[in-house]
């Protein structure tokens, strides 16, 4: 099954907890022996292997590390590359913040009504 965006997040859930569950078994691991090296609950790697939502990213990420897939997560997120012409504009810098220019601000904006004059 390929994860994309057309998923439920329950459903992405379920298929990263089956990958990661049949990578632990392909290298003869038990839950037990992973989440001692990971360093997290038996708990909390059940409930990651079974899709859960009540887990927290910081036990994902000690299950990767410990699986050895850490340095995939590029793939997961790669390193934004900033455009050439955003690079002469912040000569070097990176940036801070999103801009706001040519959006409205929804705080100030007056909804239109029928019969408004303009």
């Amino acid at each position: 099954m390929k994860i994309d965006n057309a998923l439920s997040d329950q459903a992405a859930l379920g298929e990263i907890g089956r990958r990661l569950a049949a990578i632990r078994l392909g290298r003869n691991q038990t839950q037990v022996q992973l989440a001692a090296e990971a360093g997290v609950s038996l708990r909390t790697l059940t409930r990651l292997e079974s899709g859960e939502v009540a887990t927290q990213l910081s036990g994902f990420i000690r299950v990767c590390r410990a699986l050895d897939l850490l340095g995939l997560i590029d793939a997961l997120v790669p390193e934004p590359a900033p455009s050439p012409l955003a690079m002469v504009k912040l000569h070097g810098r990176s940036r801070k913040r999103a801009s706001t220019a040519g959006q409205a601000d929804p705080h100030t904006t007056k909804s239109w009504t029928w019969g408004d004059p303009s």
